[in-house]
This record gives C-alpha cells, sequence and structure tokens, in this order.
C-alpha cells in the first residue's frame, strides 16, 4: 500500500469507574458554594480515563470554573473533552468552555480526560480554593471477574458462568454485557441470556460493581455462536473473497467512515475488510491512531447503528463501527492488518523473535474491549528480506518464520493472511523470501499488483501503474499482474491463496504531449492528497479514459497523462482471475470509489 497512516491523540474510555477523590470550594463560603469530584471511569493499564463533576451548592449563580490538581511524576492528560486542560509540570490547569461555565443553584457540570501513567489527582482547587470532596477516598474499585464461559446454547439463549471478582469492600452485583452493551445486573456468578436469533455470533463480557456503585475493569470476552437458523447468504461470488481496505486516517481528512460503505451499497458486496494499520514497533504489534482506533465519538448521522457515541460508552472510534457493522452484516469478516509502507520497518525486529511478536499481536487483536470485531491478522512487510522505504535484511526464511508463529499463536480458526509483494522479475522481491514455506502458515496472500510504474520516476515514461499483462514497450518486464501470479506459482504457492489486487485510483504525469504510454513527462501530475495520485471518483470526470494498455485504462487530458482502472477492465480483470484459479480480489481503498460503489459492485460482478 502506498498511502500511510496519519496519527492522532487520544486514548480509549473503557466504563470502569473507580473511586473519586475531591471536591472544592471558594474561599470565604469554603464547600458551601461550590464542589468538586473526580471519579477515574476507565483504567487499561497504561492509561485510564478520568471525569471531573463540578456542582453548584450555593444560592447564586457561578459565572465560571477552574479546577486545579496536581498528578504525581508521570503520569499526565493526553487528551480533554468540555473543558481547556493545560498544565505546568505536574500541576495541571482545567478551565471551562464558553458553552459550560455558567452553573445556576444546584446545577452541575462535568468534563473528563484520557490519562496516562498510574497516578491519582491531589491537591486540587476549584476557583483557587480548597477542596471538599463529595466521594470516599481510597475506595478501590472491584477486579475483573473471570472470563465467562458458555454452556447451554440453544437457537435463542446461552447460559454464562464466571469466576468471583473481589473488593475491598464487597461485590455488590455484576453488569452482563452482551456486544459491549449491558443487557442484565446480577447478584450471582450466571447468568441466562435469552432472546437471541438463531445461528448469530455474540460477544459476552462480566464486569463487577461494589457496594459504591463503582464498577471494575470489564472481564475477558466470550465468543458465542446461537445455533440453528443456518446462516445469512452469503454475498454473490460464491467462495471467492472480495476484500477492501478502511483506512483509519480516512475519517479524517476524507471525512469517510465505516458507515459510508452501508450508504454506498459496498458492504453487502464484499466478503472481508482489511482495517488499515496496525503498527510494528519494538519488536510488538501496536495500536496505529488511538483516536480513530477506539476514541472517536461518532454523531447519530456518522454512526452505521444511526445513534451517536457518549463520552462514556465503553469502545467507541472505527473498532465500535466495524462492530456495528458486522452487526448489521454477520457474515462480514474484518482482519487487523499491521505495518503498510511507512510502518514496515518494525518488522525486523520482529522477525527477530517470531514468537513474542506472536504474542504481543495476540494479546491485542484479542484485546477485551473488541476482540468480537477482529477476526484474524494480517501482516503487510514492505518489504521481507528486501527494500522498500527502507531494507531489510532479517534473512530469507524471516517472513516465513513469522507467519508461522502467528499462526500458532491464534490459531486454526483466526484468519492469518499477508500483503505480498508483486514484482514478478528476475531476481526480484519474490524471489527474496520463502512465500512458499509462508503459505502453509496463511489463508491467502494479497499480491499488491499495482503502483508498478508511477511518477516517482519524474520524467516519465508514461506506463499504466497496475498492468494485468506485458506489452510492448513496458519499463520493466516481470512487473505486471500476470508475471508476479506466474511466479508465485511456480515457487509453491496454490492459486487458491492468491487474490488479485485493484487499485482505486490513478497515477499520472504532467508535461505529457504522447497519447499513448511510454511519452516523456517533467513531473507528477496534480492529485487532492499526492503529487502523482488521484482517486478514481475524481479521475473518472475529471480526466476520463480514452484508450486501454495491458488490461488498465489510461488517459490523456491537456499535458496529463493518467492510468486507472474502469469498471470495464476491472470486469476483464475479474474474468482473469477466475480463469487462473486465484482466490479472489482485493483493492486498496473504499474511499477512492464513487459514492455508491460502482468498482466495488464491478468486483463483485465480475467473479460472479
Amino acid at each position: 500500500m502506498r498511502f500511510r497512516h496519519r496519527a492522532a491523540a487520544g486514548f480509549a474510555t473503557l466504563l470502569l469507574p473507580l473511586a473519586g477523590l475531591v471536591g472544592l470550594a471558594s474561599p470565604a463560603q469554603a464547600a458551601t458554594n461550590a464542589t468538586a469530584s473526580f471519579a477515574k471511569t476507565s483504567d487499561w493499564g497504561t492509561g485510564f480515563g478520568g471525569q471531573w463533576t463540578i456542582k453548584n451548592t450555593g444560592t447564586s449563580s457561578i459565572g465560571s470554573w477552574t479546577v486545579e490538581w496536581d498528578f504525581p511524576s508521570g503520569t499526565s492528560v493526553t487528551s480533554a473533552w468540555d473543558a481547556d486542560v493545560t498544565n505546568s509540570g505536574t500541576h495541571w490547569t482545567a478551565k471551562n468552555k464558553s458553552y459550560n461555565g455558567t452553573l445556576a443553584p444546584g446545577a452541575s457540570v462535568s468534563f473528563g480526560f484520557n490519562g496516562a501513567g498510574p497516578g491519582s489527582p491531589s491537591n486540587c482547587k476549584l476557583n483557587g480554593d480548597s477542596c471538599d470532596g463529595t466521594t470516599v477516598p481510597g475506595d478501590a474499585a472491584p477486579s475483573a471477574p473471570g472470563t465467562p464461559t458458555a454452556s447451554g446454547i440453544t437457537d435463542t439463549s446461552v447460559k454464562l458462568n464466571w469466576s468471583a471478582a473481589t473488593d475491598d469492600k464487597g461485590v455488590k452485583n455484576y453488569d452482563v454485557l452482551r456486544d459491549g452493551s449491558k443487557v442484565a445486573t446480577v447478584t450471582g456468578t450466571s447468568y441466562t441470556d435469552s432472546g437471541l436469533t438463531a445461528g448469530t455470533d455474540y460477544s459476552y463480557t462480566v464486569q463487577a460493581r461494589d457496594t459504591a456503585d463503582q464498577t471494575g475493569p470489564v472481564s475477558g470476552a466470550v465468543k458465542v455462536h446461537t445455533t440453528g437458523g443456518g446462516t445469512t447468504p452469503p454475498p454473490t461470488g460464491g467462495d471467492k473473497v472480495k476484500l477492501g481496505y478502511f483506512t483509519e486516517w480516512g475519517i479524517y481528512g476524507r471525512n469517510y467512515n465505516v458507515k459510508n460503505l452501508v450508504t454506498s451499497g459496498s458492504a453487502a458486496k464484499i466478503t472481508h475488510i482489511n482495517y488499515a494499520f496496525g503498527n510494528v514497533t519494538n519488536g510488538q504489534c501496536a495500536i496505529g491512531d488511538s483516536y480513530a482506533d477506539y476514541d472517536k465519538a461518532f454523531t447519530a448521522d456518522q454512526s452505521v447503528s444511526g445513534v451517536a457515541d457518549t463520552w462514556d460508552q465503553p469502545l467507541r472510534g472505527n473498532f465500535n463501527q466495524l462492530r456495528e457493522l458486522k452487526a448489521k452484516y454477520p457474515n462480514l469478516k474484518v482482519i487487523w492488518s499491521f505495518g503498510g509502507w511507512t510502518w514496515s520497518g518494525g518488522f525486523a525486529q520482529a522477525a527477530a523473535n517470531p514468537t513474542a511478536f506472536a504474542q504481543s499481536c495476540y494479546n491485542l487483536v484479542e484485546d477485551p474491549r473488541w476482540a468480537d470485531v477482529f477476526d484474524g491478522i494480517d501482516i503487510d512487510w514492505e518489504y521481507p528480506n528486501a527494500c522498500g522505504l527502507s531494507c531489510d535484511t532479517s534473512g530469507a526464511a524471516a517472513f516465513k518464520n513469522v507467519m508461522s508463529a502467528l499462526r500458532a499463536k491464534f490459531g486454526s480458526k483466526a484468519l492469518v493472511t499477508a500483503a505480498v509483494t508483486a514484482d514478478g522479475s528476475a531476481g526480484g522481491k519474490i524471489e527474496a523470501a520463502d512465500y512458499a514455506g509462508a503459505a502453509q502458515s496463511v489463508d491467502w496472500y494479497n499480491v499488491m499488483t499495482y503502483d508498478f510504474f508511477g511518477a516517482w520516476d519524474a520524467k516519465g515514461p508514461t506506463a499504466p501503474h497496475s498492468p494485468l499483462t506485458s506489452y510492448s514497450g513496458i519499463p520493466k518486464d516481470g512487473f505486471t499482474t500476470a508475471d508476479a501470479m506466474a511466479k508465485y506459482k511456480a515457487a509453491g504457492v496454490p492459486a487458491s491463496k492468491l487474490l488479485i489486487g485493484i487499485g482505486f485510483y490513478g497515477r499520472g504525469w504532467t508535461g505529457v504531449t504522447q497519447d499513448a504510454p511510454g511519452g516523456t513527462a517533467t513531473g507528477p501530475a496534480a492529485g487532492t492528497y499526492e503529487q502523482g495520485i488521484e482517486d478514481y471518483k475524481v479521475l473518472k470526470t475529471s480526466c476520463p479514459a480514452n484508450g486501454t494498455v495491458a488490461g488498465t485504462a489510461y488517459a490523456h487530458c491537456g499535458s496529463n497523462w493518467w492510468s486507472y482502472d474502469t469498471p470495464a477492465t476491472i470486469a476483464s480483470k475479474m474474468t482473469w482471475a477466475k480463469n487462473q484459479g486465484l482466490g479472489g480480489a482485493f483493492f486498496w481503498e473504499f474511499s477512492g470509489d464513487t459514492s455508491n460503489g460502482e468498482l466495488v459492485s464491478a468486483i463483485n460482478s465480475g467473479l460472479s
């Protein structure tokens, strides 16, 4: 993949209130005028969610408020909402927003934040005066209950049992969560959930509540599939894989949300989604963009369910939207992809200890907050034992070792896949690693059969970036889809484990006078987000295709020359893929398509 990550600050909130500690007052009236109390709302080990609540306990209105507190060294605020939060060293200050500063007598207002580190606030002040807490310090929240076990599964019900949580003052009851939403509160350590739908997947977790009504950490998740009912008919196209990449950063400048998969009709025409990207750093799988992944609150009109996120729900962000999408399309599988062009440099350290790397990936993908969202893991290493953004020297066996370790850890039921090079040239990247050996551990390879040619060669020659076959004048032999697939099959990779790749974008040059491929240029053509590249949805009208070469469309408009796939060229590529016995197709990425998903439709129809 050529487009890569965008970072954003933020940590997820997980509903898990801990004891609050402090309240505040003004000097003359002390705590009779106002109080502020703090509560931890979540804790995920390396960070936590917090909430301050300011209440006017006096008889006249308060026009503004400022809360101050100290954190121990190593604890900090990483993001906040409904207040402007700043710090000087370990001293933190929160001031009201323009819309929530005024408090009538008896009224209260809250603001929240995400923090890093283990500490709690102390030495708090409200509007410069001392604290007067309304919650009891030192009352610890309960521990996490044991992961539930499921038994007695029927078409419409399941019985859950779990081991008890502990608490310094006693556990009062347990909240039972189905797919992240509370369905019951019980006093014992078992519950039978009924009224379910036959043949449907569910995920259950449990959290304890103590006598102060604080909830503790959520337990691990157990996945349940009810009996009967069969399954929803799969999308048309038989057993062929139809996979699209959804980029975590697409929700920013592109304003492309998971809901767009529904409104475009694309979700009903695919079988799998690769969520891109998780990071690979320090030999481990890591979060790519925590704000986009699990913290961003989507409004009702942006949400798959049509319901707005709340600040304190257990899971937000793209992960929750994908959960809602899977509820709407039960057969749709979601795979978390790690690496990509920008983050492939981390694989060298991962390959030095594949078992530890696989364990870290498993821990992240199967995190109980979102374990039900993901059906497996995808590795996008560009490129094993070869050069991409940087050069890797891990050795020919490194890729096989990594994929073998991932399969061993994730087991036979999870999907384990990889995006791989399409360099079919003699002595090229396919020959640099043991792809045939690694194929024994993967469900399929996404062969990146695009980006063969582009304006990184600023003066040309102009050439289609995704040629299906060779043609007279091609700039480099072996840089075609057919060559790549033939080389993988000759090495021993089954055709059924190879997916053809389609780019939902074009690559182009400017300063071109020649219509046909092979012309000279002066540099990359202008693009919306990056020079030399543009979405299909833009090019189809700004520079319509007026020719084809090697199964790919091209267009010469003014001094610009572009190549890209259209519904017609996709149809021919899908026919070729079926004739070759390939496992299906994938594409990079959804937001390049039209609002009605015409390229996704072409892939779906072509594989039917």
